[in-house]
């Protein structure tokens, strides 16, 4: 009341003035302003709302009834008394390829393929069958696999579109029925019949499908089923009566297998099984403990006796009956005798008791006496002698050198079937492990270049190899270094099955060693060569331990004339040696010692170590 008198005053002092007329009932009157709430909470979530109402309840016009729906509500509508009646929707657009995916029709039909200059058939009838994909209105024709028809089958046309006349037309499905002719690319194909699918889809677009017609048989193909009449009278032996009665029925023998001719020289006992029911005969070796053989020899089959004479080598194709004469059979069994099967010598020696009631009963002119069992002859042969006391023996003529690794290795896979590496003297090695024999050498060659060259040939006692250095020569533009890496040298002349390797007794001062094709000729050796060869004096020629005694000066009494070789080299040496004490002078006076010294005129090859 109170505020509806402070509007009424309010009014009154309004100007009267056209602005300030308003409605009576417009907002003079209204008390609420409050906006509509639009958010709200559902299941715990915010949720907006669209208003229904405006601004202080007032009606939304978008709320309101239209001036059509307000002149409908004055008219009757029977729809609201009766109820709407329900209006089918419209079904939704399939596309062709989608409607009638993976549907074939598939039809049975043949063609006749004329056959020339054949005097057994005129034609011949082949079968196919056409599948008409209905998702695109294409075709394909198939033969079906013969075996042994020797005809390319299968795939005739690919899948594709047939064309049905000049003007462009391909075949469709409307055009397709039983007994009629279809051409195609030159060639009629006469369908017979069809599926039940296709005969169900035929009629139900309303097409009536001909009388299905039977496949006809190709007549040549029915004049080689025929079965070809036996002019030969079945035997009336009877393989069940055989079964029947021979089953569980076997002859066994103990017998002796000459194995004399192999490697091992040695005779083993076997047992020889034969099985009456078939004719088959089976051999298993004795077993005895620690033979490390397997007791199975032969598995169980039937031995050819004799064979016939045949036109083609019999060892590339496999032997049946129709080139076997005869097989073994009962009566060649005989205690005391050597039968011969698949190229083995067996003595039969004895039998079990049903043997010697079969033999009595059914070949009683058969004498089944036992024989007495020979002795194994010996065991395997002791074994011999480490025929490889070493590393590098020399090789006798039995083996020979197959050009796979050194000869040792070839002389290796000869003693086992298993190829295992060469023996070594480790007694040898451990021995002579460091010594070393080692001369001077130049090269005998016709160059001029060659001649001052110089070389040092070490053998090595260890495993007798030799090895060979260059040294470094001044302005020769040689590069020095290694020339020869370990290795045995063989002496010329010496064949590579037999060969003969070079020994410290080759090595005399002066003596030319042929290497590979290079000759060297000996010029000086260690000390310790002379020592060493002194040791074994009754090993080593006369003529080589002088050549050394005299080029080392060892040995010589004062009633020998020197040679002029001799002095010249003991000239020589003395040369050498006053320059290396001229140098140790030169060096001492930098302060280095005598081993110093030594060790690096050793290394640089100034003097021979």
């Amino acid at each position: 009341m109170t505020c509806s008198k402070q509007i009424n005053a309010r009014a009154i002092f309004l100007p009267f003035l056209n602005v300030n007329l308003f409605p009576p009932d417009l907002h003079l009157q209204k008390s609420s302003f409050t906006r509509p709430q639009t958010l709200a909470f559902k299941n715990g979530f915010r949720v907006p709302h669209r208003p229904t109402v405006g601004i202080g309840h007032d009606p939304l016009v978008s709320e309101q009834l239209t001036q059509q729906e307000l002149s409908e509500l004055c008219c009757e509508m029977p729809g609201m008394t009766y109820g709407s009646y329900h209006q089918t929707a419209c079904e939704d657009f399939i596309p062709a390829y989608v409607a009638f995916d993976k549907k074939v029709l598939c039809y049975h039909a043949y063609f006749v393929e004329d056959i020339l200059y054949s005097p057994e058939e005129q034609d011949r009838m082949r079968p196919v069958v056409i599948y008409y994909y209905l998702e695109d209105d294409s075709m394909s024709i198939f033969e079906p696999t013969v075996q042994n028809s020797g005809l390319m089958q299968g795939k005739r046309i690919k899948r594709q579109r047939f064309p049905k006349n000049e003007h462009g037309e391909h075949f469709q499905w409307k055009d397709l029925n039983l007994g009629m002719d279809l051409e195609v690319y030159g060639v009629k194909y006469h369908i017979t019949h069809c599926d039940a699918f296709t005969k169900e889809f035929m009629e139900s677009e309303g097409i009536i499908l001909n009388d299905p017609e039977p496949m006809p048989v190709d007549p040549y193909s029915k004049c080689c089923n025929i079965p070809v009449p036996q002019y030969t009278t079945p035997s009336t032996f009877s393989n069940m009566y055989e079964f029947s009665t021979m089953d569980g029925k076997v002859l066994c023998f103990s017998a002796l297998w000459d194995d004399t001719d192999s490697q091992y020289d040695e005779t083993r006992r076997v047992t020889i099984t034969y099985y009456l029911v078939d004719n088959t005969v089976e051999i298993r070796e004795v077993d005895q403990p620690n033979s490390g053989r397997i007791p199975f020899l032969m598995r169980r089959k039937k031995i050819p006796k004799t064979l016939k004479p045949v036109p083609f080598p019999s060892c590339v194709m496999e032997i049946s009956e129709k080139e076997v004469d005869e097989y073994y059979s009962p009566k060649d069994f005989q205690l005391g005798q050597t039968i011969k099967i698949l190229g083995r010598c067996f003595l039969l020696c004895d039998c079990d008791r049903f043997t010697k009631e079969y033999y009595q009963k059914n070949h009683p002119d058969m004498e089944m006496t036992p024989t007495e069992v020979p002795k194994k002859a010996d065991k395997l042969q002791e074994k011999k002698d480490d025929l490889l006391p070493s590393m590098f023996s020399i090789f006798t003529g039995d083996s020979y050198y197959n050009g796979f690794g050194s000869l040792e290795d070839s002389f290796q896979n000869c003693l086992s079937l298993i190829p295992k590496p060469p023996k070594m003297n480790y007694l040898k090695m451990l021995e002579n492990h460091g010594k070393v024999l080692q001369y001077s050498a130049k090269l005998d060659s016709q160059y001029p270049q060659d001649e001052a060259r110089r070389f040092i040939l070490r053998y090595y006692l260890s495993n007798d190899t030799i090895s060979i250095y260059e040294k470094n020569t001044r302005n020769s533009g040689i590069i020095g270094g290694k020339f020869l890496k370990m290795t045995r040298i063989p002496k010329p002349g010496s064949t590579v099955e037999n060969p003969e390797f070079y020994s410290p007794a080759d090595f005399a001062i002066g003596a030319t060693v042929e290497v590979f094709g290079h000759r060297f000729v000996l010029t000086d050796a260690d000390r310790y060569v002379l020592t060493y060869l002194e040791s074994i004096s009754s090993q080593i020629p006369s003529h080589t331990l002088d050549s050394l005694r005299q080029k080392l000066g060892v040995g010589l009494s004062d009633s020998q004339p020197i040679k002029p070789d001799t002095q010249h080299t003991v000239e020589k040496q003395r040369d050498d040696q006053l320059q290396t004490r001229q140098c140790c002078d030169v060096d001492k006076s930098f302060s280095h010692s005598n081993k110093n010294i030594l060790r690096f005129m050793v290394n640089s090859r100034l003097i021979l170590s």
